[in-house]
């Protein structure tokens, strides 16, 4: 307990106070900033179904765990599988998607686990498709391939294109910055192999999930300074952005299901060295990077999520720094939402916004 007070006390030294003083954003875009009232009350119908199953499952917060145990014990996937049960007496099958192939990919320092999907109706070889690089979330600690399997199925349909899922190291036995690395190396692998899917690398992209929406927009930044074959478009999904914990967001969801304050402060303590690394570039995005020539981007929020004001911050960042942002906010929903689509219905949406803008960007509509 000592060590995650200390914790907590080096990340609020690292805030920066320009973040409290912005101006104002529209009413809209805005989150609560009353003490967090209980995540089911405040959650739609579907939402809170879901939050009510994973606590009936036996979900405790990452933060009252060790490693393993957080890894081992329910997901919010497995919660969506149980709402779904429970609501249509059936079992939950995964979007279907023409094929899906497990591979390995080279990583900074070794092979990782990977997995491509073809979207529905064009795995027939005829015409080369764009392709995704997609990273998923779990505070660069917890999950795999296989706890965020919906997305990577729903953005091969919505965006036509072939999805490259890839696993990458994570903390506490690979530290800062393994996940970064093998991100940017991962990436690499895929543009330089996409002909074995039937992909054009000339048209890929980037897009992640909470930690893994990090790593993308890092995948950017590096392609962008390395001199890599550079993404067409980023797709963030409440992105790790920033350093600082007193955000108008972690404020209001600092007990939030099924991610809360004291969690991030987990995650990161298990995946960084020591807490100074949280100012830099990497993490702290809207703080210290450089976001100028990146492609456009799009960004998906959840209201009742302590990201969510990064969202903001990181979307009013790129914007400064003359890059194009779709941004669009969800009310009523909380972290992870964005894969369970078979049962939340701003889910869908949410992927529907995404998928229409990958489109567009991929030249695939």
């Amino acid at each position: 307990m000592r060590s995650l007070l200390l914790a907590t006390t080096a990340l609020a030294t690292l805030a920066m106070p320009a973040f409290a003083q912005e101006e104002p954003r529209p009413v809209e875009d805005e989150v609560a900033t009353s003490k967090d009232s209980g995540t089911v009350d405040r959650s739609n119908p579907e939402m809170a179904q879901v939050i009510t199953k994973l606590m009936e499952l036996g979900a405790k917060p990452v933060h009252t765990l060790d490693v393993p145990a957080a890894r081992a014990q329910p997901t919010p996937a497995d919660a969506v599988e149980a709402v779904y049960l429970e609501t249509s007496g059936d079992e939950l099958t995964p979007e279907p998607v023409a094929k899906t192939e497990d591979i390995k990919v080279d990583g900074a320092e070794g092979e990782l686990d990977a997995r491509v999907y073809w979207p529905e109706g064009v795995a027939d070889g005829s015409e080369a498709l764009p392709v995704i690089v997609y990273f998923h979330g779990g505070g660069w600690v917890i999950a795999d391939l296989d706890v965020y399997d919906a997305s990577p199925r729903a953005l091969a349909n919505q965006a036509k294109a072939i999805v490259v899922s890839v696993h990458y190291r994570q903390g506490p036995e690979d530290k800062f910055p393994a996940a970064h690395d093998d991100a940017i190396a991962a990436y690499s692998y895929v543009v330089e192999n996409a002909g074995e899917w039937n992909g054009d690398s000339s048209r890929i992209a980037v897009a992640g999930e909470s930690a893994g929406g990090n790593l993308a927009v890092n995948v950017a930044i590096a392609a962008r300074d390395q001199q890599l074959t550079e993404p067409s478009a980023i797709l963030a999904v409440y992105p790790v952005a920033g350093d600082d914990l007193e955000t108008p967001s972690y404020i209001a969801n600092q007990n939030a299901v099924p991610l809360g304050k004291a969690d991030i402060e987990w995650f990161v303590g298990h995946y960084l060295n020591d807490m100074s690394e949280a100012a830099d570039p990497r993490i702290d995005l809207v703080g210290s990077a450089d976001l100028e020539d990146l492609p456009p981007t799009t960004i998906v929020a959840a209201e009742i999520d302590p990201l969510n004001s990064e969202g903001m911050m990181l979307r009013d960042k790129l914007e400064e720094a003359g890059v194009e942002v779709s941004y669009q906010n969800w009310n009523g929903v909380t972290h992870e939402f964005f894969g369970m689509a078979a049962v939340v219905p701003e889910a869908k949406e949410a992927q529907d916004f995404a998928g229409a803008e990958l489109r567009e960007a991929l030249g695939s509509e």
